[in-house]
């Protein structure tokens, strides 16, 4: 039984999905502020993270960039219907997807159920080393190196990498990536692909502003310059 851990400060909120979310076969760590959060998951990490922006003792920002130094766990970030700036910051801060309020249980299980699938995808895939400019994919040791030094990439980051390297010199639209790196079709958002992107890029890139090896087909998509 894969395990999560559900930071939330709204008791209701919490306990109404914890239930759903253990209905759908997980087994569910709540707390209530991030304090309690990040103790509960240095004690035993788990599968999945799902963090509030909004949390009364520190900022969710601050939980997920804390998360993300230590860990690569996938996390998923619940944020405000309106607060467009808040969900690109928290994917920037780490975190692999988002959901809005009011969280729809069975959308939210379906994101978790995707977003597990691909971290074992990931797992289980055959070994395919890439090298594009002095940037080195190792998939079979899930590393990827720039030069000498080893480059810390979420597993989303991973898989993005992966997915580009296996259609180098080809033009991705952010549809098939979402479909391929998330597994959505209508779930999904294309500001997941561009935030990922630039995380990416500048995680990779000599300039990030000025990349030479992501590259924007404008209007369409990103393509990889082997």
């Amino acid at each position: 039984m894969e395990t999560l851990l559900f930071i939330e400060d709204d008791d209701a909120i919490r306990l109404a999905l914890s239930l759903a979310l253990e209905d759908e076969g997980y087994s569910v760590r709540e707390a209530p502020n991030g304090a309690q959060g990040l103790l509960s998951f240095e004690r035993e990490p788990v599968d999945l993270v799902l963090l509030d922006l909004r949390l009364p003792d520190m900022s969710g920002f601050e939980v997920c960039r804390s998360l993300r130094a230590k860990s690569i766990v996938p996390i998923i970030i619940i944020t405000a219907q309106t607060d467009t700036v808040d969900m690109v910051a928290g994917l920037e801060a780490g975190a692999d997807d988002y959901v809005t309020k009011p969280v729809v249980p069975k959308e939210l299980a379906a994101r978790i159920r995707s977003l597990l699938r691909r971290v074992h995808l990931q797992d289980q895939s055959p070994p395919q080393p890439s090298v594009f400019g002095d940037v080195e994919l190792r998939r079979e040791q899930g590393v990827v190196l720039k030069g000498d030094a080893e480059i810390d990439l979420t597993k989303t980051e991973f898989r993005l990498l992966c997915e580009f390297a296996d259609h180098a010199g080809s033009v991705l639209s952010r549809d098939q990536l979402l479909e391929r790196v998330w597994g959505y079709e209508y779930l999904g958002d294309s500001r997941l692909v561009d935030a990922h992107v630039r995380r990416l890029r500048v995680k990779i890139e000599d300039h990030p502003d000025d990349p030479k090896l992501i590259v924007t087909a404008r209007g369409v998509g990103y393509r990889l310059i082997a």
